[in-house]
């Protein structure tokens, strides 16, 4: 796999953040950013040194120009960036001390909705090392559904490694669509990243960690995370070889926003590199706690010295 261009491309939505450490109605001011989940595990493989492709449709709001410097920043690359009219999607986040998240979308209709077959170039995904997409990828439209699964299709049939996070929220989809969307493309899924929290109860609605891990690998997954915020960690289970546990990094949480999907790109980026996956497990909770200690999806996600400062002193 050393001869491929890109560690990792990404397939999925792209959203403007507002944020506050208010409460959204007391708030006189709010922090203009962008996020979405496969957006977030791009920028979060990109600043640890990987070479990273997104694909998506980015609608010619007046946010448009925003979004594309700030990604062109990143060092992501942008060349199979559909530009459509439209409107682009926005979220707002609270994370007041003592209290709970507030979080609202605004994502009906958005550009992204527009990702179809035609923006999954072959010879874009033969170049990289792995695809990766999402849940909430395939609720954007039947046409981003297709784009999800032929890039796959084109993954699988040249030996390139897939990766899936259903992602479930139920302010996004139903748990039948969630299941919909799971079943479509498990059995082309090599890398699997779950929550016990949401997307196991509401996908299998199985509680037990063994059984979880058994009905996953059964499918031919390859590497199975499940991430768990009751035991404040990560199970990780490679091959069917015995389940590991790495802690999560952090005690000191501010904002949980797509922390799990900054520990997806981190991930990725460790796999991409030759790292195993209890290695990429450390890695990835290391930069998701630090994402964690800031407030919104991409602001905090840490950088490679950052991360591999920590990850050296720990070996």
């Amino acid at each position: 796999m050393s001869d491929k261009i890109f560690d990792l491309i990404t397939i999925g939505e792209s959203l403007v953040e507002f944020s506050t450490n208010q409460k959204l109605g007391n708030a006189e001011c709010l922090h203009k950013y962008y996020g979405g989940d496969t957006l977030v595990t791009a920028i979060s493989a990109s600043r640890l040194n990987s070479k990273v492709g997104f694909i998506t449709a980015l609608g010619n709001d007046p946010f448009k120009d925003f979004m594309l410097s700030g990604w062109k920043n990143e060092g992501l690359n942008l060349d199979h960036l559909k530009l459509v009219d439209g409107k682009n999607g926005l979220y707002m986040v609270s994370r007041e001390e003592n209290a709970e998240k507030e979080f609202i979308y605004y994502r009906n209709k958005i550009a992204p909705a527009k990702i179809s077959i035609e923006d999954i170039d072959e010879n874009y995904i033969k170049n990289s090392k792995i695809i990766y997409a999402s849940g909430i990828t395939q609720s954007l439209s039947l046409s981003a559904r297709e784009a999800v699964k032929k890039a796959f299709t084109v993954a699988k049939e040249n030996g390139i490694l897939t990766a899936y996070d259903p992602n479930y929220s139920s302010l996004i989809s139903s748990k039948e669509d969630a299941r919909e969307y799971f079943d479509e493309i498990i059995e082309l899924t090599d890398i699997l990243f779950m929550s016990s929290k949401y997307d196991t109860k509401s996908i299998f609605e199985i509680e037990s960690l063994e059984n979880i891990m058994k009905r996953i690998t059964d499918f031919g997954v390859q590497v199975v995370v499940i991430k768990s915020s009751a035991d404040k960690g990560y199970f990780i289970n490679n091959n069917q070889r015995n389940t590991i546990f790495v802690p999560f990094y952090t005690e000191n949480v501010v904002d949980t926003t797509s922390s799990g999907d900054a520990f997806n790109g981190a991930f990725l980026h460790a796999i991409a590199n030759s790292y195993s996956a209890a290695e990429s497990a450390k890695i990835a909770s290391i930069a998701a706690g630090l994402q964690a200690q800031g407030i919104g999806a991409v602001k905090s996600i840490p950088y490679y010295d950052e991360v591999y400062k920590i990850y050296k002193s720990e070996e």
